[in-house]
């Protein structure tokens, strides 16, 4: 099969998360099933228009705001005749394939942005969005979606969406290849936040919860790791710089995979602050090596710890309550159940993610 995957981002795009693995990932599971996979995605300074990754290749036309319509130019101009099947991922905004499209198609979406168009976009741009977001959804109705989490089919059937139409596919991860005793915790307790420094990820909430929880655990570190981005990445920066702890808190910026890893196992706990999450991936990669989450209660986090019961969810949305799950955390730490916590997360797996994947997508 001829598989054509429109994406804002690709994995070797400079701001590519959670969603962009599990695409490479997916692609990458297709190609080794003897299908051709080509995604047409934004280019970036820095980009090739034409790449070749991980056994798929990548089609790169226009910028952040202006891929959805050199996209279809592209499209029509050269791509017409060549898919069989036909993905349209949506990150914030759709490529409104239906319309130019006449294939197969599958709709992947990660989660909505109804709430997060108020962190990422600029005033007026923000309330556009937030009150767009369900006219042009609405648009999207009777074709088949796919999706990572309860929170984001029940966001679809929230804008009249069919439940026959709604698809979920587990989001999984590489589990650890064997058990590995060697790496230790850090001698004191220790927080870890990792991921874009972006507003919607809310890193000056941890910031501030854990000067909050510092007065009462006086050795309490924390690192942080990822990209700033923007003026909001910078403010970040000089939080840390400016704290009255800043002793006790380590910047790292971008981190490698095994350094990533490395520190998830060695941390005690891993801190998840985002307005919105389809899934949150990072907590699960941190679950399988036995590390537990506190993560704020919102779509997508709350799935993924099983609404408390494999790891933490927060009262309130705020740093305050943050930081009261953190001394909790610290003071009840020997009494949780690594085990269960494993299990839980070791249930999402790559093997199962894809295999529900593909019979969605050829279905």
């Amino acid at each position: 099969m001829n598989i054509l995957w429109f994406a804002w981002k690709d994995i070797r795009h400079p701001a590519a998360g959670g969603a962009e693995t599990v695409a490479d990932t997916m692609a990458k599971l297709l190609v080794g099933d003897g299908h051709s996979v080509i995604f047409l995605s934004a280019n970036f300074p820095g980009g090739k228009h034409k790449e070749h990754i991980n056994g798929y290749s990548v089609i790169r036309v226009g910028r952040k705001f202006t891929v959805y319509l050199f996209a279809a130019f592209y499209y029509l101009r050269h791509l017409r005749a060549w898919p069989n099947i036909v993905i349209e991922e949506i990150n914030t905004m759709p490529f409104f394939t239906r319309f130019y499209v006449f294939k197969k198609k599958k709709v992947l979406i990660f989660q909505l942005c109804r709430e997060i168009w108020f962190h990422e976009f600029v005033t007026p741009l923000s309330y556009v969005g937030y009150f767009l977001e369900p006219v042009y959804m609405s648009l999207l109705r009777g074709m088949p979606f796919i999706t990572e989490s309860k929170s984001t089919k029940r966001d679809l059937l929230g804008y009249g969406f069919n439940k026959n139409d709604v698809s979920i596919f587990p989001i999984g991860v590489a589990l650890p290849k064997r058990e590995d005793n060697s790496v230790q915790k850090f001698t004191t307790f220790t927080l870890l936040s990792i991921g874009s420094i972006r507003s919607m990820k809310q890193t000056d909430h941890q910031i501030k919860a854990f000067e909050l929880a510092k007065k009462y655990i006086p050795k309490l570190r924390l690192y942080i790791s990822g990209k700033p981005n923007g003026t909001y990445g910078a403010q970040v920066l000089s939080m840390i710089k400016s704290s009255p702890y800043a002793n006790d808190i380590t910047y790292l910026g971008y981190i490698s995979n095994v350094r990533r890893e490395e520190l998830m196992k060695k941390a005690h706990c891993l801190l998840v602050t985002s307005v919105k999450e389809g899934w949150g991936l990072i907590v699960t990669e941190a679950g399988v090596q036995g590390t537990p989450s506190i993560v704020y209660d919102v779509d997508g986090l709350r799935d993924v710890v099983n609404f408390g019961k494999a790891g933490y969810m927060t009262k309130e949305n705020t740093p305050e309550s943050l930081a009261k799950s953190i001394i909790y955390v610290y003071k009840n730490y020997r009494k949780l159940d690594f085990k269960k916590l494993k299990q839980w997360h070791s249930q999402f797996t790559y093997e199962k993610s894809y295999a529900t994947f593909k019979k969605l997508l050829f279905s």
